[in-house]
Formats: structure tokens, sequence, C-alpha cells
């Protein structure tokens, strides 16, 4: 079951994590490795751009489930990235982010633990709706149960489609259709 996070977890994660980058900082200069000091500065520049993108979207409850998933004892790493849009319509911000956790919880039955797993979710804002693409890639012990998962229907605004599988793939695609009048 997905943990509610309060303010104090929430800080004491985030903290954790920046000083972790920080200690890679420091760590580099004390070996006067420059450029790789100058990477990890670039790499937490584009993080915290995709973290403003994700929170822009306006999808709540969804943004938190990925904030926080690798705070998590999930059995996969996950990283996600926002495309540039001028188009953010309004979705169900509670069915995705319940989809999405209940998507958490299926794989991490559905995968071997305590393996290199990896989630990587791409969102692409259209004018007709949204996209999001889930790639996975580890290995895969269940597919049975993945694929029952993703052929449950979820509602008319959101399709979920597999659009590959192997025992250490996964593709699937979301489409949240725009609203009427926001087309």
């Amino acid at each position: 079951m997905r943990k509610e996070w309060d303010t104090i977890e929430v800080l004491r994660h985030a903290r954790h994590d920046w000083l972790n980058k920080l200690q890679l900082i420091k760590g580099n200069l004390s070996l006067n490795k420059v450029d790789r000091v100058k990477d990890i500065i670039e790499e937490i520049i584009i993080e915290a751009r995709q973290e403003t993108k994700l929170t822009n979207l306006n999808l709540p409850q969804f943004a938190s489930s990925l904030l926080t998933c690798n705070w998590e004892n999930h059995f996969f790493q996950l990283e996600y990235e926002v495309a540039d849009c001028p188009y953010i319509h309004r979705m169900d911000d509670v069915q995705l982010a319940k989809w999405t956790n209940q998507l958490f919880e299926v794989f991490d039955a559905s995968i071997e633990k305590f393996q290199e797993n990896h989630l990587s979710v791409t969102i692409h804002p259209h004018e007709e709706g949204t996209r999001f693409f889930f790639d996975f890639s580890g290995i895969i012990t269940d597919t049975s149960s993945l694929k029952r998962f993703l052929e449950q229907p979820v509602s008319s605004s959101m399709e979920v489609h597999l659009t590959g599988m192997t025992e250490d793939e996964l593709s699937i695609e979301v489409f949240t259709k725009a609203p009427m009048g926001e087309r």
C-alpha cells in the first residue's frame, strides 16, 4: 500500500538526497575531477527542471507518486521526463495517480527483487490529450499478472495499451484525452 508522506518526512528525504549530491561534488573536487563535478551539477540542473515541469502539470497526486517513488521500498528505480509543450489540459489526477500506484505495486510483485530494474516515465502533453510512456527494463518474473492488470479497463478518458513485453522489457502507453472544451 502507498505510504502517505508528511512534510517532515519529505524534507528529511529531500535533505538526504541533497547531502548525497553535495558529497559527490565534494569528493570529486577533492580528487580534482572538475569535469565530473561539472557533469554532476548539470545533472542536478536537469533533474530540477524536470521536477518543475512535472509539478507544473497540475497533477499533485501523480507528481507526488513520481517524486517519492524512489524513497519507497520498490524493487525498481524510477526516472521521468516531461516533454516541452504549451498544452496542459485538465486530467483526472486522482485516477491517474491511483492507476500509477497500482502499476508500481504490480511491478513490485512481478519482477526479480534486488536486481537492476528501471522504470522510465515519459510525459508528452498534446493538444488532444497527454501521452504517458512507461518503459521498464529489468527481470520480469510474472508477465501474466502484468498483462491482467494492463488489460483492465480504466475509464473512457484514459486508455492503456501494452505496446511491447519480453522477459526483460515492457512498454506501456497511456493516453488521457483532453476534455471536449479544451481541444
